[in-house]
């Protein structure tokens, strides 16, 4: 049974995939550290994973497509470098006003249509910045350049515009910052420290303009499909289990029975179903009104015309809900 459990709650196995020059090694190494902690297992490329991120950079390409449609896993495109998005293909669609976040958004909507798959905005060397910081020498270059009167401006020139500017910075200094934080980033940062931020602040504000939180949520919430399938499979082993093995018989039943088993089986339907678009009617603990017309909800559900996956998922929310409206009423339940 300890085996069974152990495959059940392994942590959700992510690849990163993408065409050479998107980062996709980037934003894989913003990804095992932003996701430390939450269930998130980074894996090579060449490994089975559970859900594979595939970078892309500006555009879709043709290979874009063909190793999405390849892919064996569920499949979450990360529009990295969100920053420089831009008018460089037809299938880019138009930009919006609102600066570079607001654009990638926008054509994240319109890559996700093309590629029938969810597409997230990213700018993976802020989220690296953020999660494992800047050394001391760049941190005080941005102090300094804050400082001063033509910091910013002279990054809206171009990168070697910056680096050949007239600033009490050095040309290597200034070539080390923009490795860690390319143009954009560096303009935020010293736009930051002209406000007086700490750099704990600045490294708080890269990582939200990164998008890297939002990519790690969208990694959980496809990966729920993924979560719930072991869970799937974990019941039916431990069934056939207690057929084969009448010593444990009576201890697997239990265990499938407990109201604990019972509710955290319905927690991982519900995710499957927030993560399809579906509203959970999530109730208040002590509402048993609420429960019970959940369960009658998802009960009609799982009897329509659903996949195998969802109509499973409809069961397990409803016998969750009517075990928490047993609760709540007084009547208890198993364990």
């Amino acid at each position: 049974m300890n085996a069974i459990a152990e495959r059940a709650g392994a942590p959700l196995r992510v690849a990163v995939h993408g065409r050479r020059g998107v980062g996709r090694g980037t934003v894989a190494r913003a990804l095992a550290r932003a996701g430390i902690g939450s269930g998130i297992q980074m894996v090579s490329p060449a490994t089975a994973a559970d859900l594979d991120v595939h970078v892309i950079a500006e555009v879709v390409k043709p290979e874009d497509r063909a190793a999405i449609g390849a892919a064996r896993s569920s499949v979450l495109v990360v529009l990295n470098k969100a920053d420089l998005t831009g008018c460089l293909s037809r299938d880019a669609g138009p930009v919006p006003t609102g600066g570079p976040i607001a654009a990638a958004r926008t054509r994240c909507g319109h890559f996700s249509a093309l590629v029938g798959v969810p597409v997230e905005p990213m700018i993976g060397l802020l989220a690296v910045a953020a999660l494992d910081g800047l050394d001391d020498a760049s941190w005080a270059a941005l102090r300094a350049l804050a400082a001063h009167p033509d910091g910013i401006a002279s990054l809206e020139d171009s990168y070697d515009g910056f680096v050949t500017a007239d600033l009490p910075v050095p040309a290597e200094v200034r070539m080390r910052v923009l490795a860690g934080l390319d143009l954009f980033g560096t303009a935020l940062g010293i736009a930051a420290f002209r406000q007086h931020r700490t750099p704990e602040q600045v490294r708080a504000l890269l990582r939200r303009v990164s998008g890297v939180d939002a990519v790690v949520d969208r990694v959980h919430a496809i990966g729920a499909e993924a979560r719930y399938r072991r869970a799937l499979d974990a019941v039916a082993e431990l069934e056939a289990l207690a057929v084969t093995d009448q010593s444990q018989s009576e201890r697997i039943g239990e265990f499938l029975s407990h109201d604990d088993t019972v509710v955290a089986r319905m927690a991982a339907a519900l995710d499957v179903a927030r993560a399809a678009g579906l509203d959970p009617e999530v109730a208040a603990c002590d509402d048993p009104a609420a429960h019970l017309s959940r369960a009658a909800r998802w009960q009609r559900y799982s009897r329509g015309p659903v996949s195998e996956l969802h109509r499973a998922c409809g069961a397990d929310i409803a016998r969750g809900s009517l075990r928490l409206w047993s609760r709540a009423v007084g009547g208890g339940g198993p364990g």
